[in-house]
């Protein structure tokens, strides 16, 4: 009771710290206690998957078997559907409303790695609306479900991995590296659409196809207790952790990812699908998590176009990161990023504190079509990446109010490199309680009104941050 009652104290004098802090900075975090599911499924029943035919001997197929088991479980009312201790190899299967699909220690998930088992869906990939394979796990137009258990997801994505690469060198070499993400199609591992008060704790996920949690169009969703693991095996592309897309109220924590690109992620829509959309990614908690290898202990981008605001992340480890905060956009996205808090930070050997690019990655951001092409005859979601911005100017992303807060690093190679825009300039730049050890200090470009408190940066080779076409900015 003591214990219960010491910890409730010292959430309470957290928050009213990181709300005093936000305060004193002229934005407001006095919405952090309201986010996550407010609402787990409530039936009672059991509803064993043996019982419907499922196999647990790792060879066969059980996707109609796990499936007639969660629509039986939703009819009724809703409960617990379960596994014997087994290997289960399925394609994609879809989680109903009041239904928790409680994968326990001793079970395996086994993703199948023929594409066609996996069902042909619209949804949103990589800020594309667009035919694409479903997810292994889906909670598709539900409320009030929940994917949970100690048992491992083990989505087998080497396959997948390997004919992304395979397709990246036909296609490279005729320009269309923009496009080759949308055409090799991979399953993500678990994905949440258009629902609210979905629950997905305590899973154990490796080797994911493509992303492993992607949140999209939802809200009230928690992710809690998760360890992504995407490097068994391999260094798949595109393996990010846990991507949340144009969503709001989400609490994230409790996570340990390790992965080849994105840790966690905040995503709002691309170029001119993203504006038509227009979806903000808003009211995102990710706390007590860890990010081992993979692309950014927090990314916010590339995807902007809806909106990016209200972020915050505090008390995360980072080990072997690329990047600490790591924000891109590019001049096609608009949107904007702002409101963001990431605080109480560790992190050893990583490539670059805070990176912030309004320009990122062009072979891959921006799309044309090579010559030789016929435009009628290209698939539809070719011609919503062709789609041109009009007018230009709604192209131009916006990134304000940015806060770093008690942030300490070993190891960096870099520690900043801030890049702009000349027609809009990364403005209002927050560090307080800053101390890193870099090897190069970096360089800082069309940026202004930063504000530092108590920052502290050394460097191996004993260079200065380079500050460019910048104002309002002293670095010590």
């Amino acid at each position: 009771m003591k214990k219960t009652l010491i910890f409730k104290l010292f959430l309470c004098l957290s928050l009213v710290i990181n709300y005093a802090f936000a305060q004193s900075n002229e934005i407001k975090f006095d919405w952090i206690d309201k986010v996550g599911a407010k609402k787990a499924p409530e039936g009672k029943g059991m509803f064993n998957v043996a019982k419907y035919g499922a196999k647990g001997d790792g060879k066969t197929l059980n996707t109609n078997t796990i499936q007639k088991a969660i629509d039986d479980c939703a009819k009724k009312g809703g409960g617990i559907v379960v596994f014997n201790p087994g290997e289960y190899l399925t394609g994609s299967v879809f989680v109903k409303k009041g239904v928790n699909l409680r994968i326990d220690k001793g079970v395996t998930i086994l993703g199948s790695q023929d594409i066609k088992d996996y069902k042909v869906i619209d949804t949103r990939v990589a800020g594309i609306e667009m035919e694409w394979p479903a997810a292994l796990i889906n909670v598709l137009d539900q409320e009030d479900a929940m994917i949970s258990g100690k048992g491992l997801i083990n989505a087998q994505g080497k396959v997948f991995w390997d004919y992304y690469w395979n397709l990246r060198k036909e296609y490279e070499p005729k320009g269309l590296r923009w496009i080759i993400d949308y055409d090799a199609r991979r399953p993500r591992t678990i994905l949440v659409s258009n629902s609210k008060n979905v629950t997905i704790k305590d899973l154990n996920i490796q080797q994911a196809g493509f992303w492993t949690v992607q949140v999209v169009y939802s809200s009230y969703v928690t992710v809690d207790g998760l360890t992504i693991n995407n490097n068994v095996g391999g260094h798949g592309p595109s393996t990010d952790g846990v991507d949340i897309d144009s969503s709001s109220w989400i609490l994230v924590q409790n996570t340990d990812i390790d992965c080849n690109d994105d840790n966690f992620c905040i995503k709002a829509g691309r170029d001119a699908d993203g504006l038509r959309v227009n979806r903000p990614c808003e009211y995102v908690v990710i706390r007590d998590c860890v990010a081992r290898k993979g692309g950014g202990l927090l990314t916010l981008g590339s995807e902007t176009s809806g909106g990016i605001r209200n972020i915050y992340a505090s008390n995360i480890k980072g080990m072997a990161t690329s990047n600490c905060l790591n924000i891109k956009s590019a001049v096609t996205r608009g949107g904007f990023v702002e409101n963001v808090l990431l605080e109480n930070v560790t992190m050893d050997s990583v490539g670059t504190v805070l990176q912030v690019n309004m320009n990122w990655n062009p072979a891959y951001s921006y799309s044309e079509l090579p010559k030789g092409y016929d435009y009628n005859s290209i698939p539809k979601h070719w011609k919503a990446l062709l789609q041109k911005v009009e007018p230009k100017e709604k192209g131009i992303p916006i990134f304000k109010n940015i806060y770093m807060n008690n942030i300490h690093i070993k190891g960096a190679k870099r520690a900043i490199n801030v890049v702009g825009l000349p027609q809009s300039k990364v403005e209002n730049v927050n560090l307080k309680n800053v101390s890193i050890e870099a090897d190069a200090a970096g360089q800082i470009r069309y940026s202004t009104n930063w504000k530092l408190q108590n920052f502290n940066l050394k460097t191996r080779n004993n260079s200065k941050v380079k500050i460019e076409d910048s104002e309002g900015i002293e670095l010590p």
